[in-house]
């Protein structure tokens, strides 16, 4: 049965990493429609409370991921059963492992011109096994769809990581669920770029202590603007009953 926690509205399953690929896993196996997989943090979930469409779609996902340290501290202040974080990269990381060890095939929808070619490369010499059905970048006008679509199609891949950004990756996977030929489309961001080597996560030290954002901060002062939506979150959070 499906356990899930509610912050703000938005709907997290209840799961740690182990927990997620199982459910992944259990997702590529099943012969039927495509699942929807997310990956929130609190600037995703701020979105979601003028975005009604947003709203919408993170609801009606097959599996929603706390990827955020916030959720998770949003969680602990009200004594909630949230209590793992999920990042996108890490379960990414988990479903190529897998994927490699099952001959699964992947296609990568995003990012810069040349960086999906880029990350599936790197993807083929780690993962042994795995089968990179192809890649397409992110940078489309709405007449370049069907052309993408067919693409897409025209090799059936099992999972599609789309990489386009919130909300605007989860709006096109939603947008076009009925058309997609694979078992499992995720939205995982900016993973592709450190896949590709052109971006570094942070140091394991910040991983474990849930302060990636803190580490970006510091590298791209610039993001200091959007890093205010975390105590903007936890203030509505914790007014909200």
């Amino acid at each position: 049965m499906r356990k899930q926690e509610s912050i703000l509205g938005v709907k997290f399953d209840i799961v740690n990493e182990d927990e997620a690929l199982e459910k992944l896993m259990n997702f590529l196996e099943e012969d039927s429609s495509l699942k929807k997989v997310y990956t929130p943090n609190p600037e995703i979930v701020m979105l979601a409370q003028d975005d009604k469409e947003l709203f919408r779609i993170l609801s009606e996902a097959d599996l929603v991921l706390a990827d955020g340290i916030g959720v998770i501290l949003a969680s602990k202040i009200k004594g909630l059963e949230l209590k793992d974080r999920v990042t996108g990269v890490d379960t990414m990381d988990k479903l190529l492992k897998y994927c490699g060890q099952k001959g699964k095939s992947i296609f990568i929808f995003g990012s810069k011109p040349g960086i999906a070619e880029l990350a599936c490369k790197n993807i083929e010499k780690k993962y042994e096994g795995i089968k990179i059905a192809g890649y397409h970048h992110g940078y489309f006008s709405e007449n370049d769809e069907d052309e993408i679509i067919n693409k897409i199609n025209g090799v059936n891949p099992d999972v599609l990581f789309v990489c386009l950004g919130a909300p605007k990756q989860e709006k096109w996977i939603d947008k076009n669920k009925d058309r997609l030929n694979c078992s499992l489309a995720m939205g995982v961001g900016g993973s592709v770029d450190v896949y590709a080597g052109v971006a570094k996560r942070a140091p394991i030290a910040f991983q474990k202590l849930g302060l990636e954002w803190f580490y970006r901060l510091l590298k791209e002062p610039w993001r200091f603007k959007r890093m205010l939506v975390l105590p903007k979150f936890l203030i509505k959070f914790i007014v909200t009953k």
